[in-house]
């Protein structure tokens, strides 16, 4: 009975690596065919031809594409992201920094928006139809559309210039203590969680109303069960494997997708470290930052699709 299982978590491993392996294809080529030159861009324009052929053997950009992907695959799957052209720190060093400051604003922005979303969304099953049905509905349309960088700004102005109850710069450095990195990341955080958490309410609102259409919750409202009791009890168990599916892509969504903010609120995480290496040519840099989002954002997927074979039968035993 449990040899399916693990055979389907298999296939979705395999899978998973073949497509991460295909994805370090295309950010290798896409680097390789950027337009300028990487030797050109350390040494500028008054640069000798001597001195930029020199440079280029000290990076190994003489050797063929196909060989340098090589060593650089090698050297990522044993986490040796090499150096960075411009200031020659070790890349891996500066990820795990970053990635730390990254995984910590999205920990916060999951904690607060993962149970707002289910309550939500369990309250609008609740008064389906009602005037708080349409309010949250329209909320939630409303934050969904914004664009991250509008919601960004526009907590700025109001909560950063206007009333100065937050920084509007999201600045953390270490041996900062907990409740300051809190109070410094507010702003980034509450834009984070407006752009998920409508997605996520939505999702779980669909996902219980499709259960309550079932015999087994007719049952439980033919006994005189409270429709609280039918949807906490009943219906939500039920419905978990979409919304576990919805919340884990939201939650790569928070890694992958945080560039944007960070950039607004210049905190120092991944995205920030990405969106500088581009504008320095940093070509490593770039290629291992691109390679954790995916990498991240793959496993998340993986997750959710794991979970939602183990939370529904039917995907356990498919016909």
């Amino acid at each position: 009975m449990r040899s399916p299982l693990f055979r389907l978590i298999g296939q979705r491993i395999a899978i998973g690596i073949i497509l991460l392996w295909a994805v370090s294809g295309l950010i290798f080529t896409g680097t390789q065919i950027l337009p300028g030159d990487v030797a050109q861009a350390i040494l500028g324009q008054q640069a000798t031809k001597d001195s930029l052929a020199a440079v280029r053997i000290e990076l190994g950009l003489n050797k063929p594409a196909i060989v340098r992907y090589g060593e650089w695959l090698e050297g990522a799957v044993q986490g040796d992201f090499g150096r960075s052209y411009v200031n020659q720190d070790d890349i891996a060093t500066a990820i795990g920094h970053r990635l730390g400051n990254t995984l910590f604003l999205a920990f916060w922005a999951a904690v607060i928006s993962v149970p707002l979303a289910l309550l939500l969304g369990m309250l609008s099953v609740l008064y389906r139809d009602t005037l708080l049905d349409r309010i949250l509905s329209i909320v939630t349309l409303s934050t969904v559309s914004l664009p991250e960088f509008f919601s960004g700004y526009l907590l700025i102005y109001i909560f950063g210039v206007q009333l100065r109850w937050f920084p509007a710069s999201a600045l953390i450095y270490n041996g900062m203590g907990i409740w300051d990195r809190l109070y410094a990341i507010a702003l980034p955080c509450a834009t984070l969680v407006l752009v998920i958490v409508g997605y996520m309410m939505r999702m779980t609102r669909a996902a219980i109303l499709n259960v309550m259409s079932s015999a087994y919750v007719e049952t439980a409202e033919l006994k005189g069960l409270s429709k609280f009791r039918i949807i906490w009890r009943h219906a939500l168990p039920n419905a978990v494997a979409p919304i576990i599916q919805v919340i884990a892509l939201n939650l790569a969504y928070l890694v992958v997708g945080v560039v944007v903010v960070e950039v607004i609120f210049v905190y120092p995480g991944m995205g920030q470290y990405m969106v500088d290496s581009v504008a320095k040519r940093d070509v490593p840099v770039v290629q291992a930052c691109g390679l954790i989002f995916a990498a991240v954002y793959i496993v998340l997927n993986l997750v959710a699709d794991v979970a939602a074979i183990l939370a529904n039968p039917r995907l356990r035993h498919p016909r």
